[in-house]
């Protein structure tokens, strides 16, 4: 696991749900915790080293992996996260990103196809369904998946699901990531037993 070595947005106070005044963390530092201390600085992640790369998203990818949280369409990725996306697209290894992450290949990768589920709320289904004409606008294609579902652009090797865009039960969206982690296994070509 990687995460970058800089400061979060800001720091959100969960029981309350909103920023925690006067408290700063670092995205290093907070990963590392949820990973029980298993993490190197992202700016150490190289192709070499790994078949795929796999993205998770939430308001971290939104907030400190890029500025989309803030400025949408006109939004920011970190310049590491942007070198790790080219890298393993030019060196032909997939990529795989969920929830609000497939916003970075929209940005980094011009013309990948991507999901993040529906194109419209649907009564608060797909509370962030807007996000699927920010990703036309940056110039990738949206195609619209079930939650249980990947898409798979074939000739970018980028997969993506939708995650937590929808409003749905746990079980539905952990079949949904690991249909894109299956489907990132396969297109390494090294995994015989995915099926």
């Amino acid at each position: 696991m990687y995460a970058p070595d800089v400061l979060q947005m800001h720091v959100i106070d969960h029981t309350k749900g909103q920023p925690a005044e006067a408290e700063s963390r670092n995205v290093l530092t907070e990963s590392a915790r949820i990973a029980r201390g298993k993490i190197t600085n992202l700016a150490k992640l190289t192709t070499q080293d790994h078949d795929a790369v796999i993205f998770p998203g939430g308001f971290g990818a939104a907030k400190n992996l890029s500025t989309f949280a803030v400025d949408g369409k006109d939004c920011k990725v970190h310049k590491e996260v942007e070198r790790v996306l080219q890298e393993f697209h030019k060196a032909g290894k997939p990529i795989g990103l969920c929830c609000i992450s497939p916003v970075l290949a929209a940005k980094v990768l011009p013309g990948a196809e991507v999901t993040v589920g529906h194109e419209a709320e649907e009564g608060g289904k797909w509370p962030y369904a807007g996000t699927a004409g920010a990703i036309k606008a940056l110039g990738a294609k949206h195609c619209v998946k079930e939650v249980t579902e990947a898409h798979v652009d074939l000739k970018n090797k980028v997969v993506t699901t939708p995650a937590f865009m929808c409003e749905t039960e746990l079980h539905h969206i952990f079949e949904g990531i690991g249909a894109m982690v299956k489907n990132v296994l396969k297109l390494t070509g090294k995994y015989s037993g995915v099926s």
